[in-house]
C-alpha cells in the first residue's frame, strides 16, 4: 500500500514538480529502506544469539511500534501538504435506488471489478511508461540476491552464517552506494540513459558471475565466489535502474492514473517474484541451482531488451557516440575519401 500511495504518488505531490527534489527524496527513501534491511536482521540475529524468545518478542514490539510511528508520520505529511487532500477524480453520483440494487446484486459488483481490472491493465500496457515499468518488474524474477533462496544455497555449499552475513553486508553497502550514484548520474545524462547504463551494468555483472558459476561447477569455492561477487556488484545496477525508472514513471504517469498504474506494476512484480520461487520448487536440489540462476539472467536480459527498445524509441539511438565517432561523421569521411580518390589519381598522372 505504501509503495503505491506514498512512494509513487505522494512524493510527486510533495516535490511540487521540482525534479531535483523528487530525485533526492526517491534516493533518500530507498537509502532508508536498504539501511533498515541491513540493520534489522543484524539486530535480530544478535538477540537470537541470546534468546530466541527475546528475539521474537523484540520483533513483535518493533512491528507494533512501527505501525504507530508510521500512522502519525503519514498523517502529519497528509495535513501539512494541502495538495494531498484534493481528490484526483470526482466520484460519480449514483442514485440511491441504483446503489441499493448494486449492493444487492453480487454479479453486478463482480462485473464492475472485472471491468476496472481490464481498464487498469489496458492503461498499463498502452502507457508510454510501460517499458521501464515492466523492465523493473522482470528484475524480480531472480534468485541472485541475498534472499532466502541464495542464503540456503550458500549454507548448503558449506558457508557459515557469519560468512554469509559479511557477504550480505557488502551487498547492502553497494546497494546504498547506488542511492548516491543514481541521482548523480541522472543529473548528468538524464534518467532514461542512466537507466540503460545501470541495467547494462547489472546484466554484465550477472552474466560474468553466472558464467563463472557454470564454468567451474566442479570447484565449489570458485563457482560460488564468482556467483556471489557478480550478484553483489550487480546490486549497484539494480537499484540504479530502479531509481531511474521510478523517476520516469513519476514524471510521465498522469496524476489521476498513478494509483492504477502503480498497482498493476506492483502486481507484476509479485507475479515474477513468485516465478522465481516456483523455479526453486521445481529445481529444489542444490545441485540444480544453476537452472534458477540461468532463469534469473534470462529475465534480466529480457528486461534489458525491453528497456533498450524504450531508449531507442525515445532517443533514436542506444549508444551516444562522440562527434568524431558518430555514424554520420564516419559516412562523411568515407564520402570525402571516395570523392578525393579520382582527383588524386589525376594529379598523379
Amino acid at each position: 500500500m505504501n509503495l503505491v500511495s506514498v512512494e509513487r504518488d505522494w512524493v510527486i505531490v510533495v516535490a511540487r514538480s521540482d525534479t531535483t527534489a523528487l530525485r533526492t527524496m526517491n534516493s533518500q527513501m530507498r537509502r532508508i529502506d536498504l539501511v533498515c534491511k541491513l540493520l534489522g536482521p543484524f539486530f535480530i540475529g544478535i538477540l537470537d544469539g541470546v534468546s530466541t524468545e527475546t528475539a521474537i518478542l523484540a520483533n513483535l514490539a518493533m512491528n507494533c511500534a512501527s505501525v504507530v510511528v508510521e500512522y502519525f508520520t503519514i498523517a502529519k505529511v497528509y495535513y501539512q501538504v494541502p495538495e494531498l487532500q484534493h481528490p484526483k477524480t470526482t466520484p460519480p453520483i449514483v442514485p440511491q435506488n441504483e446503489e441499493q440494487q448494486t449492493r444487492q446484486n453480487a454479479w453486478v459488483s463482480f462485473k464492475k471489478v472485472m471491468q476496472k481490472t481490464s481498464s487498469d491493465l489496458r492503461l498499463y500496457f498502452t502507457h508510454p511508461a510501460f517499458a521501464p515499468s515492466f523492465s523493473i518488474a522482470l528484475l524480480y524474477c531472480t534468485v541472485l540476491s541475498f534472499g532466502g533462496v541464495m542464503v540456503t544455497y550458500l549454507l548448503a555449499s558449506g558457508y557459515t552464517s557469519a560468512q554469509i552475513a559479511a557477504m550480505r553486508t557488502v551487498s547492502v553497502t553497494l546497494e546504498v552506494l547506488a542511492t548516491w550514484i543514481g541521482p548523480w548520474l541522472m543529473k548528468r545524462i538524464g534518467p532514461v540513459r542512466a537507466g540503460l547504463w545501470f541495467l547494462s551494468w547489472e546484466l554484465g555483472c550477472l552474466a560474468v558471475g553466472v558464467s563463472i558459476f557454470w564454468r567451474y561447477a566442479d570447484n565449489v569455492l570458485v563457482s560460488t565466489l564468482g556467483l556471489v561477487c557478480g550478484s553483489m556488484l550487480s546490486r549497484i545496477g539494480l537499484w540504479g535502474v530502479d531509481l531511474s525508472a521510478q523517476v520516469i514513471i513519476q514524471e510521465e504517469v498522469e496524476a489521476e492514473k498513478r494509483g492504477a498504474f502503480s498497482a498493476v506494476e506492483a502486481s507484476w512484480q509479485n507475479v515474477f517474484e513468485m516465478c522465481s520461487y516456483t523455479s526453486t520448487i521445481i529445481f529444489s536440489s542444490p545441485s540444480q541451482f544453476h537452472n534458477p540462476t540461468a532463469l534469473s539472467v534470462t529475465a534480466v536480459f529480457f528486461a534489458w531488451l525491453l528497456y533498450s527498445s524504450f531508449v531507442k524509441k525515445r532517443r533514436g539511438h542506444l549508444v551516444h557516440w562522440p562527434t568524431c565517432m558518430s555514424p554520420e561523421k564516419q559516412q562523411a569521411t568515407i564520402d570525402e575519401l571516395l570523392e578525393s580518390g579520382p582527383s588524386r589519381r589525376r594529379e598523379g598522372l
